[in-house]
């Protein structure tokens, strides 16, 4: 978009939407980033629902060859909630936004966008132990793309860095990439054990961490 004249030939405002020098100081904001990541994140969940297929029986049978499906897609549905959950978060302690960290926003966006793929070949598969691996391989990789777009926001706050300190010691985010290890290794052994160990880091993540929404709070007040 480009800035209409002004009346009397001056050169005017520019169009709305529009970050200028003197908005926040010339630094784009976080709004348009996490915009755009919740679009990517409902296409990929809409991606896995159509992943579910109609059953060739209207009998209980039938519908039950589906259960793989259907618990993979509710793994898989629950991992993308906790990464769009703690993303909302995350980016509420950002005041500045630069080129890095655009790209490790989609850095990490290309390995959820691939959740749709490894959870229809995990769940029509579900015992063998390619597949299983591969499932284990995107969310280790989707947690360290989180991992490093958690610290180009962190660099790019500059010293202080309210993220930093919400972070703290954030011995989930250690913890479950070694599961995901231990996991992948498991899976050419047995791969009900490797998905137990994939639904005990999503269990890890579903409870609620408050770390932020609390220093944010204290912040404010």
């Amino acid at each position: 978009m480009v800035a209409q004249p002004a009346a009397g030939g001056g050169r005017g405002a520019p169009a709305p939407g529009i970050m200028t020098p003197g908005a926040r100081g010339g630094r784009m904001s976080s709004g348009r980033l996490e915009a755009f990541s919740d679009g990517v994140i409902a296409i990929i969940i809409t991606i896995m629902v159509l992943e579910l297929h109609v059953p060739h029986g209207a009998d209980a049978p039938a519908l039950l060859t589906m259960a793989p499906m259907f618990l993979n897609y509710l793994l898989s549905y629950v991992y993308v909630g906790i990464y769009w959950n703690n993303h909302h978060h995350m980016l509420q302690t950002a005041e500045r936004i630069d080129g890095p960290v655009l790209w490790a926003n989609l850095h990490l966006l290309f390995w959820l966008s691939l959740f749709p793929f490894a959870t229809a070949w995990m769940g029509e598969h579900a015992a063998d132990a390619l597949p299983c691996a591969v499932y284990g391989a995107v969310l280790l990789l989707a947690a360290v793309a989180y991992w490093i777009l958690q610290q180009r926001l962190i660099a790019a706050q500059g010293e202080g860095s309210l993220l930093r300190r919400a972070v703290g010691g954030d011995w989930k985010g250690k913890l479950s990439p070694l599961l995901y290890l231990l996991g992948i290794a498991a899976a050419f052994r047995a791969p009900r054990l490797a998905q137990g160990m994939y639904v005990l880091v999503a269990a890890l993540w579903l409870v609620p961490d408050r770390r932020i929404e609390s220093l944010l709070a204290r912040t404010d007040a």
